[in-house]
């Protein structure tokens, strides 16, 4: 590989990853193309370019932008709306236009320059109602999978691969669902080399995190900066279980994949931390306030939102059957991380996120 693409590689996962793509292989020349619609992706162009990324102000809903970077070996797609409220109570255009047609842009400069396709897609392709259905038992601060479950692909060790796919599961969930139809076509007509990740939670440095996409980064800051939150939904417990991945993690992961692609090609991993590295928002809030010394007012909204899920922790059976793999950094290094990038960068990100 000697051109790397990154779209949407001013965002947190897609400028963490060209980041350390750059660092590990000095030689590879990596680009990374994003909009900067996201408020905070704007502080990531020069941090960027002091690793010697390349960056392109562009768009993947034009493909003009995506030609812009040349040939290139490889693309990996980590642009998205990831927000699951999305569409709920406005026009979906831009989710459409984004996920779905942005991505089919995608596949057409990969099928022109034959590069390979590391789609990140998203945990969330698995229907609402059937998320809601796992049974689950309620200890004193989590919800936890109960030993009989009546659906397919779903224990102890969490979710895997062969859990439903029919019915409802959000706008973003069916674009990415349908992009990932879309790239297993343009591999078997056009003989492409693509993966597609199934990604949970993430979470590290750089992460302008809101209440529907990167609580992780917003429960820290909050914590740091002394200001409040909210248990929402599922009666305000505060309950709700997903399992954390560190994006320096996913990037040991990533680079352990491109290189056996060949063996995997076509392939569907459901990519996350694991049940080890599975919390609830109240242990979130427990390990917060440990790490940052300060307790902060927690207020609940019982009612739940559209999209809303009480659990999902991520099965990777099925990777650890591919791949040799496993995460290295734990939940309290994961705050210890965000903790010290937001003391490090307060002028910049507080009004975002604090």
């Amino acid at each position: 590989m000697e051109t790397l693409l990154i779209s949407g590689g001013c965002g947190f996962v897609g400028s963490n990853l060209a980041v350390r793509f750059k660092d590990k292989q000095p030689e590879l020349r990596v680009v990374a193309l994003d909009n900067l619609k996201r408020r905070g992706s704007e502080l990531n162009v020069p941090r960027l370019q002091d690793h010697g990324v390349e960056f392109i102000h562009g768009d993947i809903r034009n493909r003009e932008d995506l030609h812009a970077a040349g040939p290139f070996d490889c693309i990996m797609e980590c642009s998205a709306e990831p927000s699951v409220l999305a569409g709920y109570n406005s026009s979906p255009d831009y989710i459409v236009n984004t996920n779905l047609l942005g991505t089919i842009n995608c596949l057409e400069v990969a099928r022109k320059h034959s590069a390979d396709f590391i789609f990140l897609s998203t945990s969330r392709v698995y229907p609402i109602a059937h998320l809601r259905n796992i049974r689950l038992n309620e200890r004193e601060t989590r919800y936890e999978t109960a030993p009989y479950q009546e659906l397919p692909g779903v224990s102890l060790e969490g979710i895997n691969e062969l859990f439903p796919l029919d019915g409802p599961r959000s706008l973003y969930g069916a674009t990415k669902l349908a992009s990932e139809l879309l790239l297993q076509e343009y591999i078997d007509i056009y003989g492409l080399r693509g993966v597609v990740n199934r990604c949970g939670v993430i979470s590290g440095p750089w992460q302008m995190g809101k209440e529907e996409q990167g609580v992780v980064a917003l429960w820290v800051a909050r914590h740091l900066w002394g200001r409040g939150l909210n248990y929402i939904g599922f009666g305000g417990s505060g309950k709700q279980v997903r399992d954390i991945l560190a994006v320096d993690d996913l990037f040991e992961f990533l680079i352990r994949q491109i290189e056996m692609l060949d063996s995997i090609n076509g392939q569907v991993f459901n990519v996350g931390g694991g049940p080890e590295m599975s919390i609830s928002l109240l242990e979130l809030t427990a390990l917060c306030s440990e790490v940052v010394g300060r307790q902060i007012p927690i207020g609940t909204t019982p009612e739940t939102r559209p999209g809303d899920v009480p659990f999902y922790v991520t099965d990777c059976s099925k990777i650890h059957s591919h791949i040799e793999w496993k995460p290295k950094k734990s939940l309290q290094d994961i705050v210890l991380d965000i903790t010290g990038w937001l003391r490090a960068n307060e002028s910049s990100v507080r009004k975002i996120l604090g």
